[in-house]
């Protein structure tokens, strides 16, 4: 594995390496303390490393090289790694919500509070930090499997601020209840988090569109070819899988054209493409302009 691949492989290693550490900082603060917001917060990151690992090994699939099976190569496999992520989200707010609702009808006293408050911030910073790393790379090589796995640890953020919140209130105020109130809250959003990500990877299986910002690009290159060599363009296919991008089109040239004249063109305007478009891979149809038969092809169902 070389060059992009590589570095995304370090920054799923680095989540991994924060999950870990968040698990025993967070573990330890509610074995002290023995709050079930606390206890919440621990399963949360129990979730992060689990989809940590399953992220390192989409993406290490995702960068398998194309072969005679996958010729369009397997970088739908980052959209298994966010729907399953979002699977164990789910299951993780499940929990929190079963252990919850006891403490909830018969509430237990939480001890040295100050102790878990600060166990949890230290965890919390460990988890923003690695959040903004992750986010930042998972845009600039549009890596699903990354973005995921960042937004998954800024909710663990705000998971925890809440849980700390509820625990340096119950402190404050004595309201055992607040404990549990606090962890049905953060189970609620958890469960909101983990259906957004699966809703996301299920619409990346169905072939979306690239971006209209990326076709908006290509339109614009079209657009200026036309003025400059009176050829036209139809027939405009996109769709994104993970973070690869497929284009094809039409190109209509005068019919006096040699085929290789029309090749050149279509070759430079594939590679113009190429340059605006990151990790796309074009196909392009040549075909004369006043033949009636290359009309026949326009709409999307051929």
């Amino acid at each position: 594995m070389t060059g992009p691949n590589r570095t995304l492989e370090r920054y799923a290693l680095l989540s991994v390496a924060a999950a870990i550490v968040t698990i025993a900082l967070k573990l330890l603060a509610w074995w002290l303390t023995g709050s079930v917001g606390l206890f919440s917060d621990a399963l949360e990151s129990v979730v992060n490393l689990a989809g940590a690992l399953l992220a390192l090994w989409m993406l290490r699939l995702s960068a398998l090289p194309p072969d005679e099976a996958h010729p369009f190569g397997r970088s739908k496999a980052e959209y298994f790694s966010s729907g399953a992520e979002g699977g164990l989200i789910i299951v993780a707010a499940l929990s929190i919500i079963w252990a919850a609702f006891p403490r909830l009808v018969a509430p237990q006293p939480i001890d040295v509070p100050l102790v878990g408050i600060a166990l949890s911030a230290a965890a919390s910073a460990v988890n923003l930090g690695a959040a903004l790393v992750l986010l930042r790379a998972g845009r600039e090589y549009h890596s699903i499997a990354l973005e995921a796995d960042a937004h998954h640890l800024l909710t663990d953020v705000w998971t925890s601020a809440g849980v700390i919140v509820a625990v340096g209130l119950v402190a404050f105020t004595g309201w055992l209840r607040l404990d549990p109130i606090i962890a049905l809250v953060v189970a609620g959003n958890i469960l909101w988090t983990g259906a957004k990500l699966m809703r996301r990877s299920v619409t990346g299986l169905l072939d979306p569109a690239i971006p209209e910002a990326e076709r908006a690009d290509i339109t614009r290159i079209f657009k200026e070819y036309s003025r400059r060599y009176g050829v036209s363009f139809h027939a405009l296919r996109t769709r994104h899988a993970g973070a690869r991008r497929f284009i094809s089109f039409h190109l209509l040239v005068p019919d006096a054209w040699t085929v290789e004249h029309a090749h050149r063109l279509a070759e430079e305007i594939e590679s113009r493409i190429r340059s605006l478009v990151p990790n796309a891979s074009t196909f392009s149809h040549i075909e004369p302009v006043s033949h009636p038969s290359s009309y026949d092809d326009i709409s999307l169902d051929r």
